[in-house]
């Protein structure tokens, strides 16, 4: 299903999403220089070469950091701009849906209608398909490759320090997925029940089914929470473990003369900036899954109601769609 959603994406928002991913190329590669600067501004005053370096140093560094600001901000409203383009085709589709149907059969329309609250998922992600992971994963490459550089030793003791993560996150994030997914389902057969209920007209609701479904659901949350809250004492711990890592070796290397204290002082900025894209890849790789599941139940059901009239869609939307209903459907179920 996953490849289904983003050849979605691609269709709906192709050109700005080659937009959004050079804007994140730009803003992981600004993000990398305040290292730099800042190991050759400690390194200046180390060595004191005098104020006037530091004075420069620190203006190129305030100039960087505002122009790395308002990319970032210009790349954070493009994709609130991309993915509420998508929100809102996909609710003028569905309602259009839900209004074509619901003229001869009340609870299929009610059905449809449902699905509108379900929309935001897929277009918010839609806003940050392949910059997000562009963005995170560049910076990340990005940083492990300019500790490389500088200082290999120190480098590898981070990464091994750090790489554990890369064993028990996607393991716990699998197990995160499914019980999102399986979460999902089971509160949209409840919210099925809830409409089949009440456009039937039923006196007596079946009350065992009800209740285990809640409990189902209480369930399924309590075991994401565990594996998520679990899963982010797992990866500050290692971050932390990172930075003793570096403050050992690279203070050990320090006192021999084979390093330099701003060299250091790079490695543990460095490590700190690794962190927050490392958990935000995670986020991104959870929404995925959230998304994808909202995006099936979203074509599967205007996949299955797609005889209605496509005047209304047309009449509804005002203008020529750039997401025609067919292309949501198709995407679907091929």
């Amino acid at each position: 299903m996953t490849w289904q959603l983003y050849r979605y994406v691609w269709n709906v928002s192709g050109r700005d999403q080659v937009f959004l991913s050079l804007l994140a190329i730009i803003v992981f590669l600004l993000d990398l220089v305040p290292l730099e600067l800042q190991r050759r501004i400690v390194n200046s005053a180390v060595d004191f070469q005098g104020f006037e370096p530091i004075v420069m140093l620190c203006l190129v560094y305030a100039g960087i950091a505002l122009l790395h600001g308002l990319l970032k901000l210009v790349l954070n409203v493009y994709r609130g701009s991309v993915a509420e383009s998508t929100s809102r085709r996909l609710r003028q589709q569905t309602n259009a849906l839900a209004i074509a149907r619901a003229q001869d059969e009340k609870d299929e329309g009610a059905a449809i209608s449902i699905v509108v609250s379900e929309v935001d998922a897929v277009g918010g992600f839609v806003g940050k398909c392949f910059s997000e992971p562009i963005l995170h994963g560049g910076l990340l490459l990005s940083i492990f490759c300019y500790m490389l550089v500088i200082q290999p030793w120190i480098a590898v003791v981070a990464l091994l320090l750090f790489s554990p993560q890369f064993l028990f996150i996607p393991l716990l994030q699998q197990a995160i997925n499914h019980r999102t997914e399986l979460r999902i389902k089971t509160l949209r057969a409840l919210s099925n029940d809830i409409v089949d209920e009440a456009a039937a007209r039923k006196g007596e609701r079946d009350e065992s089914t009800y209740r285990r479904r809640i409990n189902h659901v209480y369930r399924l949350n309590m075991q994401i929470y565990r594996r998520k809250y679990g899963m982010n004492f797992l990866m500050n711990l290692f971050h932390h473990l990172g930075i003793v890592g570096i403050l050992a070796v690279g203070g050990w290397m320090v006192m021999n003369g084979a390093t330099e204290i701003g060299t250091v002082v790079a490695f543990i900025s460095g490590l700190n900036r690794m962190n927050d894209p490392w958990g935000d890849l995670v986020d991104y790789f959870r929404d995925l899954t959230n998304a994808g599941v909202k995006f099936r139940l979203i074509s599967s059901m205007l996949e299955r109601y797609g005889n209605a009239d496509e005047a209304t869609t047309s009449e509804a939307s005002g203008t020529s769609d750039r997401t025609p209903r067919k292309a949501v459907a198709a995407a679907g179920s091929r």
